[in-house]
């Protein structure tokens, strides 16, 4: 994919809007904060493969939890895509910053670790900094622990958090 610094992305309640890394903003179907994080449904248009992204925030764990939509004909065999992130905010307004490092879950199967090798040409090019590049190394490692100790099961590592996750 070649070296980028990380992605910023802004969900910005009150506007009901989500701007991507690119800049490009996005009208934001749902937008629903509980105490452990915020959820985020819209539709992906004009995406080649998908056709709706939702999406908890979970500051606590510092992880963005996916459930894609795909077009027919680019199905994938998975049930949730976890990217390891710092997540802050500000009254109504979030913002994530992608640390390279995603997780994807099998139910019940396994969880695969994608794109350390993104991560670690951004720690040597400096674009990631030792700081943060410990703790998305830190948060990876907590939560590929916490999954597998779960079988796998992202809803029953997340109880142990006191995290119940729903979706539109």
């Amino acid at each position: 994919m070649g070296l980028h610094p990380p992605k910023i992305e802004t969900f910005d309640v009150a506007a009901g809007t989500n701007t991507d890394p690119k800049g490009f903003v996005r009208a934001v179907e749902v937008y629903r904060e509980e105490p452990f994080g915020l959820y985020v449904s819209r539709p992906m248009v004009d995406h080649p493969t998908l056709t709706h992204l939702r999406s908890w925030l979970l500051p606590g764990l510092g992880v963005r939890v996916t459930d894609f939509s795909w077009r027919p004909g680019h199905e994938r065999l998975q049930d949730h895509y976890l990217d390891i992130v710092d997540i802050t905010r500000d009254g109504t307004t979030w913002w994530t910053e992608d640390h390279y490092i995603d997780l994807v879950v099998h139910t019940g199967e396994r969880t695969e670790v994608l794109d350390l090798d993104e991560f670690a040409e951004a720690v040597a090019a400096g674009v990631l900094d030792a700081p943060r590049a410990e703790r998305a190394l830190g948060t990876s490692h907590r939560t590929l622990a916490g999954l597998a100790a779960h079988g796998h099961d992202l809803d029953r590592w997340l109880a142990g958090h006191e995290v119940a996750l729903t979706w539109e």
